[in-house]
C-alpha cells in the first residue's frame, strides 16, 4: 500500500468508512494521487483522468466474461478537477476484471471521439487480460480489460548496478526469438524464463547488458495475415497496447494477479550476474492507429490530449504507424514519466532505449522543440537519475538528430552514422577512412565531449532493424519477399556486401571471407570508444536469410538457430574474446588517466608511425590507445584495420622503454586467443581485409 493510501485510511486512528452505495457496492472517494487500480484495506481504489469527459463509469467483469456484472458511474462529487477516483469495498482481486466507459463530446474535427458505449482499457493497468496465449486470435468484437496486480515481490536490499554507460556491451534481443527454436535447449522456450535459463551463456559470452525489444503488452495478432501459407504476426511488438503491463505471453506460466513476477525474477538474476537490463520502449505511437483504427484506450479517454492532431482533427503520422503521441502535452508527459518511474522502481530496470525518440521532442503541432519539456524532465527526474536514457535520434517524419538530440548531458544516442560509416569502410568503399577513424575514436566530431560526455555515442553495426551481421556479408540487397510486400519494405541502403555470392554458398573461399568480415566487425566495434551494442546471434553468425525487416516473422527467419554456434565456433570464440579483451582494457572504452610513458590518449599511425593523415583513398588505418588500466598500470593497445583486397604492411611506433609489442589477435589467422606473439620487427604484413590488435607488454627482467 502506498504511503498516501495509508494516510487516507487512517485519520485520527479511525478507519475510513463507506460513504455511498452504487450498484450494490459500498464506495467512497479513492486515492486521487495514485492512478490505476490499487489494493487498499477492504477494497480497491480506481483512479483515472480525462480532461474533456463529462462522465466516467467503472465496469466490473467476472474473469473472461464479455459483459460486465456491475456498472458504477462515478459520482460527480468524486471528481476533483479532471481526476475520477472511487474506492470500492469488498472486492477480491482474483474475482474480477475491470474497464471504463467515458461520455463526452464527439466531434472529429475538434479532436473529440467520446462514445459512452465504448469499453476502454485503463492506461495505468498493470496487467491486461486475455493476452496470455501467443498467437491466439480474438473475436472480432474483442475488448481489452485490466486486472489488479498484487505487488509483493522481494528485491532484497541490493542496489542497482549503475555501471557507466561507456563500459556497457549491450546485447539486443527479442524475448521470444532468443530461445524459441528447439536448438536453444531450454525448457521454457520463447519466454522470460527461457532467457533466465540462458544466463550462463550470456555470462560466458561476456556481455554486461541486455536490451529487450518491446515487452510492454501488445497484440501480436493485430495485423495477422497469411502469406505463402505462413502465418505472419506483429512479432516485434512495436505497437503498444498498455505501457504499464508486461506482455503476459512472454511468461512461461499464468501469473494471475502477479503478472510480471517472472520478468522480475529474470531481472534479479541478471543483476546477480552483473548484467544490466535496458528496455526498448515505444512512446511515439500506440496500437490504436489512425482515424480508421480501433478505439480501446486513449482515443476514448482524451483523444485530443494524447495524440497529435491536424487542425481538422486527423492524426499526424510522424511514427509511420498511423498516429503520433502528443508527448509534450503536460498530461501526456506526466503519464510517460510515471511509466518510466514505475518500471525503474517496480522492475529495477537499468535503462531505456526510446524508439523514434525525436518524436518525444516535437511540440503539439509536430514542430521540433529546442528544449522539449519531456526530455528535460526525464534528464533531471530524481527517480530516473541513475537510469540510462538512449535515443533512436530519428523518426519517420524525416527528423534526423544524430549528434543534435537535446541531451542535458544525460541522453545517449544510437549512433546511426557509426553504423553507416563503419559498414562502408569495412567493405572498402572509397573515401571512408577518415570517417572510420572518427567513429572508432568516439565520434567527437558529432558529440562534443564538453557537452555530451564520453558515452553519448552508442556504437553499433547491427540491430533488430536491418541485416544480421552474417547477412551483412552474405547479401548485396534485401530479400524480404516472405513479408508479403513484394520486397518493397525494409531499408534499401544497407551498405552490405555478399563477398562474391548472393546468399548461402558451398564456396569455401567465400565462406572463409565472410567469417573474417564478421570478425573484423567485432574487432572494430569492440575497439571503438563509447558503449557497444550488437544483435543477438551475431556472435555465431545467425542468419535471417537476407530479410532485413523481419518484423512479422515468428518462425525460423527470426528465431536464433543455436546449431550455428557449433558451425561457427571460431567466430563465437573470437567475439567472446573481444568482449573480454575490451573489459580488460579501459582505454578502448573511454579516456583514462595519462600513461606514464607519455604517449597521448589517442595517436594515429596509418600505415607508418605518427602518420595522422590517412587520406580519402586510404584503406588502412592504425590507432594507438594509451592510458591506465584498472590497476593503475600503463595500458597501450594498437589497432590496425586493412580493408584493402590485397596485403598491406603496417609499421608500429616504437614501444615505450621497458615494453615490447605483442600480437594478441589477427582476424586472418585462426587459433587460440590471445595469440601472444611477440613482434620483434617494427613492420607487420596484414592480410587482405583483416584487423590486428597489438598490446604493449613489459619486458621481463
Amino acid at each position: 500500500m502506498t504511503e498516501h493510501a495509508t494516510k487516507i485510511e487512517n485519520v485520527r486512528g479511525q478507519k475510513l468508512q463507506p460513504l455511498d452505495e452504487i450498484a450494490g457496492f459500498q464506495v467512497r472517494p479513492g486515492y486521487y494521487r495514485t492512478p490505476g487500480a490499487v489494493m487498499g484495506k477492504g477494497g480497491v481504489s480506481f483512479t483515472i483522468c480525462s480532461h474533456y469527459a463529462t462522465s466516467c463509469t467503472l465496469l466490473l467483469f467476472h474473469p473472461y466474461e464479455k459483459e460486465p456484472y456491475a456498472r458504477l458511474r462515478i459520482p460527480d462529487n468524486y471528481r476533483i478537477g479532471s481526476t475520477y477516483s472511487i474506492f470500492v469495498y469488498g472486492l477480491n482481486i482474483e474475482d474480477f476484471e475491470y474497464a471504463y466507459q467515458f461520455d463526452g463530446p464527439y466531434d472529429e474535427r475538434k479532436g473529440h471521439r467520446f462514445n459512452k458505449d465504448t469499453i476502454l482499457l485503463d492506461p495505468y493497468a498493470r496487467a491486461v487480460t486475455e493476452q496470455r496465449n501467443w498467437g491466439e486470435k480474438f473475436e472480432k468484437e474483442h475488448i481489452y480489460k485490466a486486472r489488479v496486480v498484487e505487488n509483493n515481490f522481494d528485491w532484497g536490499a541490493k542496489r542497482q548496478l549503475e555501471n557507466n554507460l561507456e563500459d556497457l556491451i549491450i546485447y539486443e534481443m527479442h524475448v521470444r526469438g532468443f530461445t524459441m527454436d528447439s536448438s536453444s535447449g531450454v525448457k521454457a522456450r520463447g519466454t522470460f524464463e527461457g532467457i533466465r535459463e540462458k544466463i550462463p551463456y550470456l555470462k560466458a559470452l561476456g556481455v554486461n547488458a541486455v536490451e529487450l525489444m518491446p515487452i510492454f503488452e501488445f497484440d501480436e495478432m493485430d495485423s495477422a495475415r497469411v502469406h505463402d501459407g505462413k502465418q505472419l504476426l506483429d512479432y516485434w511488438g512495436y505497437n503498444t497496447v498498455c505501457f504499464f503491463a508486461p506482455n503476459t505471453s512472454y511468461s512461461s506460466v499464468q501469473e494471475h494477479n502477479h503478472e510480471g513476477d517472472e520478468l522480475k525474477r529474470l531481472i534479479r538474476e541478471l543483476h546477480e550476474n552483473q548484467i544490466e537490463v535496458i528496455l526498448d520502449v515505444v512512446f511515439n505511437h500506440t496500437a490504436e492507429g489512425n482515424e480508421m483504427g480501433p478505439s480501446f484506450s486513449f482515443k476514448g479517454i482524451d483523444n485530443k490530449v494524447y495524440y497529435m492532431l491536424t487542425p481538422d482533427g486527423y492524426y499526424y503520422n510522424f511514427s509511420g504507424c498511423g498516429n503520433t503521441v502528443n508527448c509534450n502535452h503536460p498530461i501526456v508527459s506526466r503519464f510517460i514519466i510515471d511509466c518510466l518511474r514505475y518500471w525503474a522502481i517496480e522492475y529495477r530496470v537499468d535503462g531505456f532505449r526510446f524508439d523514434l525518440a525525436t518524436i518525444l521532442g516535437r511540440d503539439q503541432s509536430g514542430a521540433p522543440m529546442e528544449k522539449p519539456p519531456l526530455l528535460e524532465a526525464m534528464a533531471y527526474d530524481t527517480v530516473l537519475s541513475g537510469v540510462k536514457l538512449i535515443a533512436e535520434a530519428w523518426d519517420a517524419g524525416g527528423l534526423y538528430q544524430v549528434g543534435s538530440f537535446p541531451s542535458w548531458s544525460r541522453w545517449a544516442e544510437w549512433n546511426g552514422r557509426y553504423r553507416d560509416d563503419m559498414r562502408r569502410f569495412l567493405k572498402s568503399d572509397d573515401g571512408m577512412a577518415p570517417a572510420a577513424v572518427a567513429r572508432m575514436t568516439g565520434s567527437t566530431d558529432i558529440y562534443d565531449p564538453v557537452y555530451r560526455g564520453k558515452s553519448a555515442s552508442v556504437n553499433f553495426l547491427t540491430c533488430h532493424d536491418g541485416f544480421t551481421l552474417y547477412d551483412l556479408y552474405s547479401y548485396n540487397s534485401k530479400h524480404n519477399e516472405a513479408n508479403g510486400w513484394n520486397n518493397t519494405d525494409g531499408d534499401n541502403n544497407g551498405n552490405s556486401w555478399n563477398c562474391g555470392c548472393e546468399g548461402e554458398t558451398d564456396d569455401a573461399v567465400i565462406e572463409a571471407l565472410r567469417r573474417k568480415m564478421v570478425k573484423n566487425a567485432f574487432a572494430t566495434l569492440l575497439c571503438s570508444r563509447g558503449p557497444a551494442m550488437f544483435f543477438a546471434g551475431d556472435e555465431f553468425c545467425n542468419t535471417q536469410y537476407g530479410n532485413n525487416n523481419a518484423y512479422c516473422q515468428d518462425n525460423e527467419i527470426s528465431w536464433l538457430d543455436w546449431t550455428r554456434k557449433d558451425t561457427y565456433e571460431e567466430v563465437y570464440s573470437f567475439a567472446s574474446f573481444m568482449i573480454h579483451f575490451r573489459k580488460q582494457h579501459p582505454v578502448l572504452r573511454k579516456p583514462t588517466a595519462p600513461a606514464d610513458c607519455g604517449y597521448a590518449d589517442i595517436s594515429y599511425h596509418h600505415g607508418r608511425p605518427w602518420n595522422a593523415d590517412c587520406g580519402n583513398n586510404a584503406r588502412l588505418i592504425g590507432l594507438l590507445y594509451a592510458g591506465k588500466d584498472d590497476k593503475g598500470a600503463d595500458d597501450l593497445v594498437f589497432v590496425a584495420v586493412n580493408t584493402y583486397w590485397e596485403l598491406l604492411g603496417t609499421t608500429f611506433p616504437d614501444a615505450p622503454m621497458g615494453y615490447h609489442w605483442t600480437l594478441v589477435a589477427d582476424t586472418a589467422r585462426d587459433g587460440a586467443l590471445p595469440m601472444k606473439e611477440v613482434l620483434h620487427a617494427g613492420r607487420y604484413d596484414m592480410a587482405p581485409r583483416s584487423v590486428i590488435i597489438v598490446v604493449a607488454e613489459r619486458n621481463k627482467k
